[in-house]
């Protein structure tokens, strides 16, 4: 398996932040005046950021793909500054990748590097845990709500509990490598089968991870096939 993702060429770069506009999974950020990849975990390697990039300083670099490990993440990313480094723990807490922010906090304690942005971030995470966070469309924003129980009332006041486990994103700005997709049966859908068919929850979306589509309507197929290959 091959996975692509974006090069950033830092002479190139002026640091206008266009590419991090064309970015829906937000792992592109400008740090220090460049744009900065600050998660290659959750860079889709769809290139949407590519034309976005006056300078051309953006280029896709297909390799053979590696598990993700963070300690290798966080280990280049030490090196490019404190600003940097706080930004890819931001990024990840945002996302729900707990785990990964333990193990580059504790990459960098072990390090003894970097103490006082672990403890703001510490500081940060403990005063914004019951805040919730709005703005932009949901549906180009990883949202897992597998912890969550919520429920519905019909029409003869039965509570009938919802199985959606996160928020049914469209297929052309899904992340494959989110992780409610991870060893997961996943159902793909049109875009109108929840509203035509009444039992679409219990009946097929029940412990499944779901993608909406309507490939009639959509303009730009060759989005979907790089999709796919994406899970080869």
């Amino acid at each position: 398996m091959k996975r692509t993702i974006i090069k950033i060429d830092e002479e190139k770069c002026t640091g206008c932040g266009l590419c991090v506009m064309g970015c829906h999974e937000g792992a592109l950020q400008i740090i220090d005046n460049k744009a900065r990849l600050i998660s290659e975990l959750f860079c889709d390697g769809l290139g949407a950021c590519i034309g976005d990039c006056p300078e051309g300083a953006i280029i896709l670099e297909e390799r053979e793909a590696e598990p993700y490990s963070e300690l290798k993440v966080i280990e280049r990313i030490s090196k490019e500054g404190k600003l940097t480094v706080l930004a890819h723990l931001r990024h990840l807490r945002e996302h729900n990748e707990l785990g990964y922010v333990k193990e580059a906090i504790t990459y960098l304690s072990e390090q003894n590097i970097y103490s006082e942005i672990i403890n703001e971030f510490k500081m940060e995470t403990h005063n914004n845990q019951n805040e919730h966070h709005h703005g932009g469309c949901p549906g180009s924003k990883m949202m897992d709500m597998r912890q969550e129980e919520t429920s519905t009332a019909t029409a003869n006041n039965a509570v009938v509990d919802s199985q959606l486990r996160q928020w049914p994103i469209q297929l052309h700005l899904v992340n494959p490598n989110a992780p409610y997709f991870r060893n997961a049966d996943v159902v793909v859908a049109a875009d109108c089968v929840a509203f035509s068919y009444g039992n679409f929850h219990n009946e097929f979306l029940k412990g499944k991870s779901l993608v909406i589509a309507c490939p009639k309507l959509d303009s730009n197929m060759e989005v979907y096939v790089e999709k796919n290959h994406c899970n080869d």
